[in-house]
C-alpha cells in the first residue's frame, strides 16, 4: 500500500499528508459549515417553536438536505481515504489508458456502478484526477454518475417506470462517452491542459500480483482505519466547502420559492426546458433529492425531456462541480468547458424526449 513519502505529489499546491505549515483560514468552508450547523441544530432542538416562519423553513431545509446527502458524503470521504492509500499504478490499471476509447468506457462504467450520490462521486472523481486519470476519463466518470448509482437507478425505475429509466440511463452514458472523447481531443489539440499527475505503468506491472502483495503487507488495525478517515476528510475539504455552501443556497431558495411555483412552469415546452435548466443550475440538489423532483417533472408536468435535463444539468452546470474542477485542476478553462461540451447535448436530447410523450 502507498505511503506519502514514497509517492510525492507532483503538484505542490495539492493537499497531501506530506504538507505542513501555516494555512489561511478557509472562510467559505467554515462560514458555510457554521450556518449549516446552526440551521440543523435549530430544527433538531426547536422544531415548531421558531417564531420566524422563514427561519423555520430554512432550518427544516438544511436539516432535510444534510440528512439526504450525509450517507453519500460519508462514503465519499471513506473512498477518498482509501484511494489515498492506493498507488497510482493501480488506478491507472483499473481505468485503462487515458486518451483511449476503452479508457473512456471503463471510466463511464465506473461512474455508473459506483453506488454514491453526486457529491460523494465528486470527491472520488477529484481524487482519481490526483491519482493520474486523464481529463476525459474524469469527465466521463462524473457525467455518467450524478444519479446512476444502482440504488438510485432502482428508485428512478419505481418512480417513472422501466422504459424511461433505461432511456435516461443509456442517454446519460452516451453523453458521458461523447464528452469524454471530446475532452481527450481538446487535450491532444492543446486547447486544454493535460493531467500533470499521469502515471505510466511499469512494463512488468501485474495488477493482481501487486494487489495481493500490498494486501499482505497492510496491517488492518484501528490506526489504519483511523488514518483512512482522517486523510479522507483532509482530501475532501475542497469539495466539502462547496457542498455546504450549496446547502445554504438551496435552503435559501426553498425558503423564498415554493416547489409548487416551479412545477407549474415546467411543461414540455422550450420555455419550460429553459426554466428547468435555469433552476437546475442554481438549485444545488444532491442526487437523492433530484431523482424525485425529476420524476415529478415527468409524471406531473408531462415533460420527460425536462426530467432528463434536470438530472443531467446537475453535473453540466453545477457550480460545486465546476469550482471543484477548477481547484483540483488549477484551470478555469477546464471548469468552463464542462457546460460548453455537455449542455448542448443535454438540450438536444431533452427536446427530442419531450416530443416522445
Amino acid at each position: 500500500m502507498e505511503h506519502c513519502h514514497q509517492h510525492p505529489e507532483p503538484n505542490p499546491k495539492t493537499t497531501s499528508c506530506c504538507q505542513h505549515g501555516k494555512k489561511n483560514l478557509d472562510w467559505l468552508l467554515w462560514g458555510s459549515l457554521i450556518i449549516v450547523g446552526i440551521g440543523y441544530l435549530a430544527h433538531l432542538l426547536a422544531t415548531g417553536s421558531l417564531t420566524n416562519a422563514y427561519a423555520e423553513v430554512f432550518s427544516k431545509s438544511v436539516f432535510e438536505l444534510l440528512n439526504r446527502m450525509s450517507w453519500g458524503i460519508l462514503l465519499g470521504i471513506i473512498f477518498v481515504g482509501i484511494l489515498n492509500k492506493v498507488p497510482r499504478e493501480f488506478v491507472t490499471s483499473l481505468l485503462g489508458k487515458g486518451g483511449t476509447f476503452s479508457g473512456i468506457l471503463r471510466a463511464t462504467g465506473a461512474g455508473v456502478l459506483l453506488d454514491l450520490c453526486s457529491h460523494g462521486i465528486l470527491m472520488v472523481g477529484m481524487k482519481l484526477y490526483e491519482r493520474g486519470a486523464s481529463l476525459g476519463q474524469i469527465m466521463a466518470f462524473l457525467i455518467a454518475s450524478p444519479w446512476n448509482s444502482l440504488s438510485l437507478t432502482l428508485i428512478l425505475w419505481a418512480l417513472v417506470g422501466f422504459k424511461w429509466m433505461i432511456s435516461f440511463l443509456l442517454l446519460s452514458m452516451l453523453i458521458a462517452i461523447i464528452s469524454g472523447l471530446i475532452f481527450e481531443k481538446l487535450v491532444r489539440n492543446k486547447v486544454l491542459p493535460p493531467n500533470p499527475n499521469q502515471t505510466v505503468l511499469p512494463q512488468n506491472f501485474r495488477f493482481w500480483r501487486e494487489a495481493k502483495s500490498g494486501f499482505n503487507r497492510t496491517k488492518f488495525n484501528g490506526s489504519f482505519f483511523g488514518r483512512i478517515l482522517i486523510e479522507g476528510v483532509t482530501g475532501s475539504k475542497m469539495v466539502l466547502k462547496w457542498i455546504f455552501f450549496g446547502i445554504v443556497l438551496a435552503a435559501l431558495i426553498r425558503t423564498f420559492m415554493t416547489p409548487e411555483s416551479f412545477e407549474a412552469l415546467f411543461g414540455p415546452t422550450i420555455a419550460g426546458l429553459g426554466l428547468t435548466l435555469f433552476v437546475a443550475t442554481i438549485l444545488e440538489v444532491c442526487s437523492e433529492g433530484s431523482t424525485p423532483i425529476a420524476a415529478d417533472l415527468l409524471t406531473r408536468a408531462g415533460a420527460p425531456g425536462n426530467s432528463f435535463a434536470f438530472l443531467m444539468t446537475g453535473v453540466s452546470t453545477d457550480y460545486t462541480e465546476m469550482m471543484s474542477l477548477k481547484e483540483t485542476t488549477k484551470s478555469w478553462k477546464i471548469a468552463l468547458f464542462l457546460p460548453l461540451v455537455t449542455l448542448p447535448q443535454v438540450i438536444i436530447l431533452a427536446l427530442l424526449l419531450n416530443q416522445m410523450l
